[in-house]
């Protein structure tokens, strides 16, 4: 692979080796549509190692034996993306980059990123908002990128964002991010301009730890996306802005609560299909949340969907679902579940209140993963917030999928 930057266009050729259709670091296999994208409102001049980082998040899927810049990199960053993905970088020449003292929130203006941005309240925002590439025809056009853009500005915060059409490199399953991590490709431009030392991710407990939505459904310590010894969040300490996920050992009902709670709650989007007006209310990820905030706020699902809908399908198949603890929570707290979409999936499961409870209480161990300078702030949070889980409910987590 041999990548150039050049006036906000980031173009890439493939080496004989590598392949047009490649997986990501989750193993989801994603194919390449085209060999350039831009990402705009980032500086040229920004350290030579962020640049590459930036650069991996986009084309790390289909680079098979070497990648090759067009400027040089530090022998840190080349000897940490060779042990993780086993690739030679080059050429090396570069002074590693110091590590900056902001932390700063990858905001997406979700529950779960509100929720990060909660724990933080002075941290900056930086927003990534797709754009339509000037190559590749739009296959999503419902995404509505500019409400969630407009609400980002809306929240008062600091905020930086990011434009950029990478999501159009794949041409399949559909546009989307070539790795998680590409998210935050604007965010490692703009680091030096920040003075960026760490970044926060709104990804909660079900991401992090037990293996949900494209992840084995089981206990994930060792996640290589997400975990700070992961290649990931190697790779990105070694440029001096580490991945940190202050909501890491919570699940979505106890982000939803406090994104609710928050000074935010106004600005909170989860739907991307929706209108200027409000989310669109049919989309899965909609009934996916309705599912979580009626259950968080013990009221009847409020959904248009029946079970005769096509996205109701999922939920009259046997188990395993995406964000599994979250049904589990729903089926118990929801009143009137037996009426809904969902009655089919009470087969599956003997869940109570009792049986669910550690879905409100913080995972000790996620506290520990975030680095020194944020790690009291977080603990304190959580311990005053939210509380942390008894030894009984840690068992809970560490034995998660072990069941089948």
């Amino acid at each position: 692979m041999r990548v150039t930057w050049a006036d906000g266009l980031l173009t890439f050729r493939l080496d004989l080796e590598d392949q047009i259709t490649g997986k990501a670091s989750d193993e989801y296999p994603v194919k390449l549509a085209t060999n350039s994208c831009t990402i705009t409102d980032v500086p040229d001049d920004a350290h030579p190692d962020l640049f590459a980082v930036a650069a991996w998040t986009v084309v790390a899927p289909w680079t098979r034996k070497r990648i090759t810049f067009d400027r040089a990199v530090s022998a840190r960053f080349a000897q940490v993306l060779h042990d993780g993905w086993g690739v030679e970088a080059g050429p090396v020449g570069a002074e590693p980059r110091a590590a900056g003292g902001t932390l700063a929130i990858s905001y997406s203006g979700g529950a779960d990123s509100v929720a990060a941005a909660a724990i933080y309240p002075d941290a900056p925002f930086v927003h990534f908002r797709r754009v339509p590439h000037p190559r590749v025809p739009n296959r999503w056009p419902h995404y509505r990128s500019d409400v969630l853009a407009r609400l980002a500005q809306q929240t008062g915060r600091p905020l930086t964002t990011v434009r950029s059409d990478l999501e159009y490199t794949l041409a399949e399953p559909r546009p989307g991010y070539p790795e998680h991590h590409a998210v935050a490709a604007g965010a490692l431009l703009n680091a030096d301009r920040l003075d960026l030392g760490g970044l926060g991710f709104g990804y909660e407990i079900g991401s992090r730890w037990l293996g949900g939505g494209r992840y084995l459904h089981r206990y994930t310590p060792d996640n290589p996306m997400w975990a700070p010894h992961g290649k990931w969040g190697r790779l990105f300490a070694a440029v001096g802005v580490h991945i940190v996920l202050p909501v890491g050992g919570v699940s979505e009902a106890v982000t939803m609560r406090l994104a609710l709670e928050s000074e935010l709650a106004g600005q909170v989007r989860w739907c991307l299909s929706g209108a200027a007006d409000g989310p669109c209310r049919t989309c899965a990820k909609c009934l996916y949340k309705e599912l979580i905030q009626a259950a968080v706020e013990r009221r009847p699902l409020d959904t248009p969907l029946t079970a005769g809908h096509p996205r109701a399908r999922k939920w009259l198949r046997p188990p395993p679902y995406g964000g599994q603890e979250m049904v589990e929570y729903g089926l118990a707290r929801i009143p009137g579940i037996e009426r809904t979409l969902f009655a089919g999936a009470l087969d599956y499961f003997d869940a109570t209140e009792e049986s669910t409870s550690w879905l409100e209480h913080c995972y000790p161990p996620a506290l520990a993963e975030i680095p020194e300078p944020w790690r009291e702030r977080a603990t304190s949070f959580m311990t005053a917030e939210v509380g942390l889980m008894t030894e009984k409910e840690i068992h809970r987590v560490e034995t998660w999928g072990s069941t089948g």
